[in-house]
């Protein structure tokens, strides 16, 4: 297998080269020019503190079109209890370092290092990278996050990167709310990255690596959603609608 190494050079190869497994390259930087040239073409950073910075193309590669999201009934019923509240983009940094001390099964550490923050932080005030907030009511007046996710925006794709949850379905929550309001805008695919059974039952689906590159060339032809996200007035995640000037 042959590992390119990145230069100063904004480029990457092509990533239909990558490995077996998905890794790509090897090297470079994070900040907000390169990383908006990876996910452009596929590609994505996933490392940790031991190792350098590795860029990963899997095939296949884990989609979820949003017009295909499945709800499970009793998910609609938690949305419907109005137990929890829901926004957009009001606090990215507190999402992104819940998803950071968030305990994943079979795993010892993190991925989402000091160094990831800090270049996922450049991406949200770039406009570029967003967050979900799902907010539970505490004592009084005040509200506690219970859950959330962020991710990246480009064109009509949206890359999801992680999530996290400190009550019971405030993550499913936050990707109800993401994909139906994706759909609502006229996105065309949602990038799971991973291959995970939470996703599947969402109604994601594998597909190889050339057809995700050829859907991801359609959907990045679209305009850019960028600057702060919010959620539309009368916006509810479980009845359809469409903005049809927006989606021309």
């Amino acid at each position: 297998m042959h590992l390119y190494a990145l230069s100063e050079k904004l480029e990457f190869p092509d990533p239909q080269t990558a490995s077996s497994e998905g890794l790509l390259a090897i090297g470079g930087d994070l900040s907000v020019a390169r990383l908006v040239t990876a996910y452009a073409n596929g590609i994505f950073p996933w490392y940790d503190d031991d190792t350098p910075i590795l860029w990963w193309s899997p095939d296949p590669r884990c989609v979820l079109y949003p017009s295909q999201l499945h709800v499970p009934a009793s998910l609609r019923r938690r949305i419907n209890s109005g137990q929890f509240e829901v926004t957009l983009d009001t606090a990215f940094e507190a999402v992104i370092h819940a998803c950071a001390d968030a305990a994943r099964p079979g795993q010892s550490g993190t991925w989402i290092v000091d160094e990831m923050i800090d270049a996922y932080m450049n991406l949200h005030e770039a406009g570029v990278a967003h967050s979900v907030e799902v907010w539970r009511r505490g004592a009084g007046d005040g509200r506690v996050l219970a859950g959330g996710l962020y991710g990246v925006a480009l064109g009509g794709v949206f890359y999801g990167e992680s999530m996290f949850y400190r009550r019971t379905d405030a993550s499913k929550v936050a990707v109800v709310w993401l994909v139906r309001l994706l759909e609502f805008w006229g996105y065309r695919v949602v990038d799971c990255q991973q291959t995970t059974t939470h996703m599947l039952r969402f109604g994601a689906q594998e597909v190889s690596r050339a057809c995700f590159l050829e859907e991801l060339d359609r959907a990045l032809r679209m305009p850019l959603r960028a600057g702060r996200w919010q959620i539309p007035d009368g916006f509810r995640p479980l009845r359809r609608a469409t903005l049809p000037d927006e989606n021309q």
